[in-house]
């Protein structure tokens, strides 16, 4: 019997495609954020995620959604890296997990923390929705290059 666990010797969960997963979901996460922040800032939505620490402030609210955008993006690529396999499921996963967020952030998290009302849609969280969708495909997008090992 091998001193080795099997899960030990598996090629999916060896340290060099762990520190790949980790170096996707960071960067894709980076890169999504980015681009989904300077849409809350042109619609005037940071200072909400602001709130939920106790501030008002934009450049807090940044802040906190950049933290967001990593963890989340970690949460794609850690587990779910096999998804990621090329550029065209990488889209279709990056819409399907960026449409998951919306749901859970805005509808859910955000107004538990805040103490609002839960799953109200309006105009902002339409918009919400496309800086959702827009942040799921450039995380999954970004990811599968990395995961290639073309970053």
């Amino acid at each position: 019997m091998s001193a080795t666990s099997p899960v030990a010797r598996h090629p999916h969960f060896s340290a060099l495609h762990l520190s790949r997963r980790v170096t996707a979901g960071v960067t894709g996460g980076v890169a999504g954020g980015l681009v989904f922040g300077m849409l809350m800032a042109v619609t005037g939505m940071l200072p909400m995620v602001a709130s939920m620490v106790g501030s008002d402030t934009a450049l807090a609210g940044f802040g906190i959604h950049m933290v967001i955008s990593v963890l989340v993006g970690l949460g794609l690529t850690v587990p779910f890296a096999g998804l990621l396999s090329s550029y065209g499921k990488g889209t279709l996963v990056g819409l399907g997990y960026g449409a998951l967020w919306w749901v859970l952030g805005p509808l859910v998290i955000m107004p538990m923390i805040l103490g609002m009302p839960l799953f109200m849609v309006d105009m902002m969280a339409g918009m919400s929705l496309l800086g959702h969708l827009a942040y799921g495909v450039i995380l999954a997008l970004v990811a599968v290059r990395v995961l290639k090992g073309q970053a």
